[in-house]
């Protein structure tokens, strides 16, 4: 039995999420022109670092907040609510301020040592080719889409290392470089979250220190080195539990923005042909169906949450099922969420296609955010309902 409370919502967790719900307004009326450039505006990002919100999973000794993800996961829900690009920008890069704290204490001071406020983008593809030198690796590769990378001064990417056991078995690793060590070729011209200037990064024979990497699935002390400076329960949570929320978690705010438009379109609209769109069953049926869906994947998400949360304060192993069931559970967020649009642009009718219609925007980012290797509903569920079914756990990440 899961017992959830709202202890994380403290006064100054409770000011950071109505920051967010305030700053929404604002990013919608940006939000056609940062699609157009293809770019979040960095007044946007500039408003966010003033209001504390990439602070959220830093440590305190780092000036940051290190608050329960919780409040992470509420601000992004409210960021997306105005532009669903600008939160998946915010989760993405927000959510590295909680796993440069696990590399050693010479890389947190490489990041954050002369401004604490440095931001750091990311692309977690095993593409990596790592050749170990003296002192660290010789590093190249070419990956695709680093959310938000024009706006940060780090990298994480992703490569494949062997096992330090000896085994022979390769494990997924994180490499932390420098723009200076990177190339961005700016080529995201896509069908949805266009804003997020996702581009590649192209990496020719840098040299990445030792200390600058990171054994992504290694949830142990020796694994993650950094809990010797930063030994708070958040940083005692398995990688996979954080990031796969960052990157469908603003599907749900996003989905309540495209209601609230919807509704406040319906009111008042009369098509062509003199039908009211409020007395259109349709229209009242997917408004339902779409509220009723945000609704139930939030009390699943903070449920979840709770239970995450629990794990990493008493430092209990959660069982694989367990963490499976959530893993699903986070990757069927924006097939629902897309699912439900989808009939809210059905309702809205020929009218609704035009770009002057932001729910329109809404539809195209929830199919683009359905891509995320981390949103594959049907492998996730079925990697859950294998080992249900008495199989091996074959999800390398949980």
């Amino acid at each position: 039995m899961i017992t959830v409370n709202t202890d994380y919502l403290t006064p100054e967790a409770l000011e950071l999420i109505e920051r967010a719900k305030n700053m929404a307004p604002r990013l919608a009326e940006r939000a056609r022109a940062a699609e157009d450039s293809g770019l979040v505006q960095k007044e946007t990002i500039d408003e966010m670092q003033a209001a504390g919100f990439f602070k959220v999973l830093q440590p305190k000794r780092w000036g940051g907040y290190e608050m329960d993800p919780r409040v992470f996961y509420s601000i992004q829900m409210e960021l997306a609510q105005g532009c669903m690009a600008t939160a998946w920008i915010y989760g993405v890069v927000g959510v590295h301020n909680w796993q440069l704290p696990l590399f050693p204490e010479q890389a947190q001071q490489d990041v954050w040592g002369k401004d604490p406020m440095t931001l750091t983008a990311s692309t977690y593809m095993p593409v990596g080719k790592a050749e170990p030198v003296e002192g660290g690796f010789k590093f190249s590769g070419r990956w695709s889409w680093s959310s938000g990378v024009e706006h940060c001064e780090w990298i994480l990417l992703g490569g494949l290392l062997p096992k330090k056991d000896g085994s022979g078995e390769i494990e997924h690793c994180t490499f932390l470089l420098p723009k200076a060590d990177f190339e961005i070729v700016k080529n995201f011209d896509v069908l949805g979250l266009r804003a997020t200037g996702s581009h590649d990064i192209v990496v020719k024979d840098a040299f990445v220190p030792a200390h600058r990497t990171h054994r992504t699935n290694d949830h142990s002390d020796a694994g993650c080195p950094g809990r010797e400076t930063n030994p708070g329960w958040l940083y005692r949570i398995p990688f996979t539990q954080v990031f796969q929320r960052a990157v469908s978690t603003a599907c749900i705010g996003a989905t309540d923005g495209a209601i609230a438009s919807f509704r406040q379109r319906a009111a008042t609209f009369v098509g062509k042909h003199g039908s009211k769109t409020a007395e259109d069953v349709n229209s009242q049926l997917a408004v339902s169906e779409a509220m009723m869906t945000t609704d139930q994947l939030k009390l699943v998400l903070f449920r979840n949450y709770q239970r995450v949360v629990d794990c990493a304060k008493s430092q209990e192993r959660m069982p694989v099922e367990e963490r499976l069931m959530q893993r699903a559970q986070s990757a069927q967020v924006p097939k629902l969420c897309a699912e439900a649009v989808n009939e809210i642009m059905r309702a809205c009718a020929a009218g609704g296609v035009y770009k002057t219609n932001s729910i329109e925007r809404i539809f195209r980012d929830l199919h683009v955010a359905r891509g995320h290797i981390a949103n594959n509903t049907d492998t996730y569920a079925r990697s859950h309902g294998a080992v249900m079914l008495g199989l091996p756990n074959a999800d390398a990440f949980v």
